[in-house]
C-alpha cells in the first residue's frame, strides 16, 4: 500500500501536471470506486471544474477545485494515478482503469487498480473525509509526539501505524523507522525512555524524509503518475530482509507478526 512518501511523491508530480487544467469530461468505468457521490453525480459535478492545488493529508492526495469542492484519492493496496500530456499516444486502457478524467487543454488523468480496494471522494470539504487523522508525522512537534506515546499502553508498532494516532505510516516505514531507532515491534509505548522516544521521533523523520527524497518505494505496485518506480527499495536496512544480515551488527533480519502485520527486525539491534 502506498504510504506517506509515495503519496507525497504523487502529489509532487501531479502539482506540475494538473494544477490549473479544468475538467473536459469524466468517466467512470466501475462504480464502486467512487465512495461519494453516486458515479452520475461525481461525473456532472466534475465537468468544468479546475483543479487549483494538489496536497496530501496522511495518506489521502487532495485535489483542490475550482469554484467549490475537492477530489480526495486513496489508492490503498494497488491503486496508480497515471497522467497522460496533452498530445502524447494515448495509454492503452485495460480493465483496471477505473476512472478517467480528461481536460480542456488535452491530456487525462487515469485512475486504475488492480485490487479494486482504492476510492475516490467529491466533497465539499475535505474534513467529510478526513476528520479523525492523527498528527502528520513530519509536521507533530517532539512534545507532542512525546505525549502520543506517554499516554497509551499499547504495543509501539501497531500504534504507530494507526491513522488516528499518527497519520502516514505504514508497515514499511514503521519497520525501518522502529530498527533505525533500536525499538522493538513489541514494546509498549508508554514504557519507552525518553530517549528511546527521541531516537524514534528522529528516525521516523529521517526514514520519511530520505523515502521522499528517493520518490517512494516500488515492491510490486506503486508508481508515480508518468508511470516510474521508487528508488527507496534500494536503501530499506530490514524491511522485506528476513534472513539477510542487519546492515548495524551483522545479526540475521528476522520476520515475526505483531498484530497480524509481518514485521521485520533485528533481534540484537532491537532488543525486547
Amino acid at each position: 500500500m502506498p504510504e506517506l512518501p509515495e503519496v507525497e511523491t504523487i502529489a509532487r508530480a501531479l502539482r506540475g501536471q494538473v494544477v490549473g487544467q479544468a475538467v473536459r469530461a469524466a468517466q467512470v468505468r466501475w462504480p464502486r470506486a467512487v465512495a461519494t457521490p453516486a458515479p452520475d453525480e461525481f461525473v456532472a459535478a466534475l465537468v468544468g471544474r479546475r483543479i487549483t492545488a494538489v496536497g496530501r493529508r496522511a495518506k489521502f492526495l487532495v485535489l483542490t477545485l475550482a469554484p467549490q469542492g475537492y477530489l480526495l484519492i486513496h489508492l490503498r493496496m494497488t491503486g496508480r494515478l497515471l497522467y497522460e500530456a496533452a498530445g502524447a499516444d494515448p495509454r492503452p486502457l485495460d480493465g483496471h482503469t477505473h476512472v478517467s478524467l480528461y481536460f480542456q487543454g488535452g491530456g487525462a488523468l487515469h485512475y486504475h487498480d488492480q485490487r479494486k480496494f482504492g476510492r475516490l471522494y467529491l466533497v465539499g470539504d475535505p474534513d467529510e473525509v478526513l476528520r479523525g487523522l492523527g498528527l502528520e508525522p513530519l509536521e507533530a512537534s517532539p512534545e507532542q509526539f512525546a505525549a502520543l506515546l506517554r499516554a497509551r499502553r499499547r504495543q509501539i508498532k501497531p500504534l504507530l501505524l494507526d491513522q488516528h494516532v499518527l497519520a502516514g505510516l505504514g508497515n514499511i516505514y514503521t519497520d525501518e523507522s522502529l530498527w533505525r531507532a533500536g525499538v522493538h515491534p513489541l514494546r509498549r509505548a508508554d514504557t519507552l525512555a525518553a530517549a528511546d522516544v527521541s531516537r524514534l521521533y528522529e528516525a521516523i523523520r529521517a526514514v520519511l524524509t530520505e523515502a521522499i527524497a528517493n520518490k517512494g518505494t516500488t515492491l510490486r505496485d506503486y508508481r508515480a503518475p508518468n508511470g516510474e518506480t521508487g528508488e527507496n527499495q534500494w536503501s530499506l536496512a530490514v524491511y522485506g530482509r528476513a534472513g539477510e544480515p542487519c546492515p548495524r551488527c551483522g545479526q540475521a533480519v528476522q520476520r515475526v507478526v505483531v498484530g497480524s502485520r509481518g514485521t521485520h527486525l533485528c533481534p540484537q539491534c532491537q532488543s525486547l
